[in-house]
């Protein structure tokens, strides 16, 4: 692989247009715009992170995650930018590198549009409705390839169906997104049949053509599954979109959960503390002497550790520049950084999963969304399998008609349905419920 066919602004959907009059923004700043201005993007304040949506202390949603991602992405290929610069000398490339910030940026800000309501419990609520609920009935009426895009629903797979997706009565490509940004959103390069026990795919069986399209202009290298499935290697601004969510919400997390009270400013301290060699550490306690206020002392010191880590990983990058272009790097950036970080980074992921993962607060949120997506799948699923009965007939004119619920293939009335149930945010499901069930009505 290499710079100057990775970084394409062909657009999906418009290959063969170019607009004369582009003006002063590129065509990966349009990208970015596009996104601000989309009501998927706008839903994104009404779906959990982690904790349940804010009442009177504000915590992270998806839209302020994803910002969050967008900014650090953006710092961490700036990096890596003007570093590769000092490498080559050729002017095409260098021209090409220039624009690395303002694809990460943008496929920062849409890596989490596909997820769906009740953060990662509503992909598992959906796959479980396959596997193990009422929609195991529908295995032998669909392909295996169709099967196991239900059984491991992913919304990483989901962003790139929302973004490339003709719906109905919209346009040609979706979004009709540059190739290079979508492309840096696909963190699994392959179908669900390679999913393995993590789950994770990067694209369902409807869009396995559309990828291919994507995977050849920029020169992916194409890494077959033993029978055939469709395999690439990551395009390599993959890795950094990866870091910075990966940073954001590890350490965004423990801030939040020291808001509510869930961790004390003491264990806080101590983990982020960690990142640092006991002189940086005593030159943070001096500047800190001063504050005594412990939500900004967490907030000081979670700046430090993100400004850290997007010099590790900017950095193992740069280092490892050929082997992402062979498609032979292995694991994460973060996987690779210094042992030090490593190491602290480690120490807050099992703080999270032993103070956090398991609270109260987010376990009702998963119990809570796992009841409520189950029952919009019965009975939107029922809906559409037999739309000729009274009930089906209401409810599916209640569906915007962007989702064709009439489509020919079972598959592509299941996937109509779960494109309406990953549209929602976590308000408008929980109304939906309400209503469905007749525990509310509309006023009169």
């Amino acid at each position: 692989m290499n710079w100057i066919q990775l970084i394409s602004d062909k657009r999906l959907g418009l290959e063969d247009y170019h607009n004369p009059h582009s003006g002063v923004r590129s065509d990966f700043q349009r990208d970015f715009d596009r996104l601000v201005f989309s009501s998927p993007f706008r839903r994104l304040q009404n779906k959990t992170q982690v904790f349940p949506l804010p009442g009177s202390i504000f915590v992270h949603n998806r839209l302020t995650h994803s910002m969050e991602v967008s900014s650090v992405g953006r710092s961490m290929a700036n990096e890596v930018s003007m570093s590769l610069r000092n490498k080559y000398t050729d002017a095409d490339t260098l021209l090409k590198l220039e624009s690395i910030s303002e694809i990460v940026g943008a496929a920062c800000l849409a890596h989490d549009l596909g997820n769906p309501p009740f953060g990662h419990s509503g992909e598992k609520a959906i796959s479980a409705f396959f596997f193990e609920g009422e929609g195991r009935v529908l295995e032998n009426e669909l392909s295996p390839s169709q099967w196991t895009d239900l059984t491991h629903f992913e919304g990483n797979a989901n962003s790139l169906r929302l973004l490339t997706h003709q719906f109905r009565g919209r346009r040609k490509g979706g979004f009709a997104m540059t190739y290079s940004m979508l492309a840096s959103i696909v963190k699994y390069p392959y179908e669900s049949a390679l999913a393995g026990e993590k789950s994770k795919f990067g694209f369902f069986s409807s869009e396995v053509e559309t990828f291919k399209r994507i995977a050849t202009e920029l020169g992916l290298k194409e890494l077959p599954g033993k029978n055939g499935e469709t395999r690439y290697a990551r395009h390599p601004l993959v890795y950094i979109v990866e870091a910075a969510d990966d940073i954001c919400y590890q350490v965004m997390d423990i801030e939040d959960a020291h808001k509510l009270k869930i961790i004390s400013t003491d264990q806080v301290t101590k983990v982020l503390m960690g990142f640092f060699p006991p002189e940086r550490q005593q030159q943070m306690l001096r500047a800190m002497r001063h504050v005594d206020d412990p939500n900004e002392i967490i907030a000081y010191l979670r700046s430090c550790v993100i400004g850290i880590l997007v010099q590790e990983c900017a950095q193992t990058f740069v280092n490892h520049e050929s082997e992402l272009l062979q498609g032979t790097f292995k694991g994460s950036l973060i996987d690779n950084i210094s042992p030090l970080a490593k190491q602290a980074y480690r120490n807050c992921s099992d703080l999270a999963w032993a103070k956090i993962y398991r609270a109260e607060e987010v376990v009702n949120v998963e119990l809570a969304g796992n009841r409520i997506i189950t029952f919009l799948l019965e009975k939107l699923i029922h809906a559409v399998r037999f739309p000729e009965l009274n009930y089906s007939k209401l409810l599916l004119s209640q569906i915007p008609q962007q989702y064709d619920t009439n489509a020919p293939t079972l598959f592509e009335k299941i996937q109509a349905v779960l494109d309406h149930i990953s549209g929602m945010t976590d308000v408008y499901a929980l109304n939906l419920y309400r209503k469905l069930y007749g525990m509310s009505l509309p006023a009169v």
